[in-house]
């Protein structure tokens, strides 16, 4: 219940802010104002927030378009999906370009060949007659001509093509990463890590173990009560910057819920993940967090982790519960550790 009303006196001051910004920057409240002032202030969107204090900074305010652009720039629920249609279009659009040059080309190379036996019949009946045969060659030469021509046409066409079909093909997988990727930490989503969780018990096998690591930030709540949502989300990117340092090939690190991260760790032990895990616990431990705008020290931070390695018959449902459990056991047992499930008994084979 006491964790009911802090949501909802939080919810209530992040409003009463929103209202005095939108008051003293403009432009109105209307909902999408509201939206982009409310995202600001709870810090959900930190590159949004850059660029609202840098245009309140440039011009002491928003303005309708401001707000628009914000809005549909980091807001819009529909724009990767636009994004990506707008850019298979172009693609589309592209590919139907080079084909009709390529078709012209075909065209000019089949006129060229025709010509060339009609030069070539005409050759062999005046192969006395020095005039009518000079006459062919200059045909053949004008004919040969004209082909360089639209081929150099072509060059240029395709090299444009391949330039603007390759800016294409790197916005689309801009998108597509965007698309699976968690914008305060720069880790992967909640989509993504349960695509990669599915795979990564797809891939194991007795030759090829995985482990699955499970982390959550010890008191986040109180902590983000206390000290505000901008400085809990300089934790959450601290968590994400030491994992990183832990990376493996092949390993997949997300985000997947408010304060819970993830490791996937495809061919690795159980022992390998247990190092990894306490490596990213007394990593994190050991940093000293300083709120940015004030520099107040705000003292240690620590996490829970829960290891489970993949066991036959698994899906990836049995495996996160089971890793989850572990972190759990973590947090009941006094919190700051990482707790690893038993490993699998042998069969019984007398």
């Amino acid at each position: 219940m006491d964790g009911n009303h802090g949501d909802r006196d939080r919810s209530f001051a992040l409003a009463e802010r929103v209202s005095a910004l939108m008051r003293d920057y403009g432009p109105s409240a209307e909902p999408r104002s509201y939206a982009v002032w409310y995202a600001h202030v709870s810090g959900a969107q930190p590159r949004m927030s850059e660029a609202v204090r840098r245009l309140t900074a440039e011009s002491g305010g928003l303005t309708t378009q401001d707000v628009d652009a914000l809005y549909e720039a980091h807001l819009d629920p529909t724009r990767l999906s636009v994004a990506t249609e707008q850019a298979s279009h172009n693609v589309l659009s592209e590919i139907a370009g080079v084909m009709e040059v390529l078709n012209l080309s075909l065209d000019s190379t089949a006129q060229y060949d025709a010509s060339l036996r009609t030069l070539a019949h005409d050759l062999d009946g005046t192969a006395s007659k020095p005039a009518s045969v000079h006459k062919v060659v200059a045909a053949l030469v004008a004919t040969t001509r004209e082909v360089r021509a639209s081929n150099r046409t072509l060059e240029a066409r395709m090299r444009e093509s391949r330039s603007e079909i390759e800016a294409l093909r790197a916005t689309l997988e801009a998108t597509r990463l965007e698309s699976l990727t968690d914008p305060l930490t720069g880790l992967s989503n909640r989509k993504h890590f349960e695509d990669s969780l599915c795979r990564l018990v797809q891939d194991a096998s007795a030759a090829e173990p995985a482990c699955l690591i499970v982390i959550d930030v010890d008191s986040f709540k109180r902590f983000n009560d206390v000290y505000g949502h901008i400085t809990g989300d300089q934790v959450l990117r601290l968590v994400a910057g030491v994992m990183r340092e832990q990376i493996k090939p092949r390993t997949v690190l997300a985000r997947f819920g408010g304060e819970e991260f993830a490791m996937l760790l495809p061919n690795t032990g159980r022992a390998a993940a247990c190092a990894i895990a306490e490596a990213v616990r007394t990593s994190v431990m050991a940093r000293d967090l300083v709120k940015r705008s004030t520099g107040e020290s705000l003292g240690k931070i620590t996490i829970s982790l829960g290891v489970a390695m993949h066991r036959p018959g698994d899906t990836a449902v049995s495996l996160l519960e089971r890793a989850d459990q572990c972190m759990f056991k973590a947090k009941r047992d006094g919190r700051n550790r990482t707790v690893a499930e038993a490993e699998e008994p042998l069969p019984n084979v007398a």
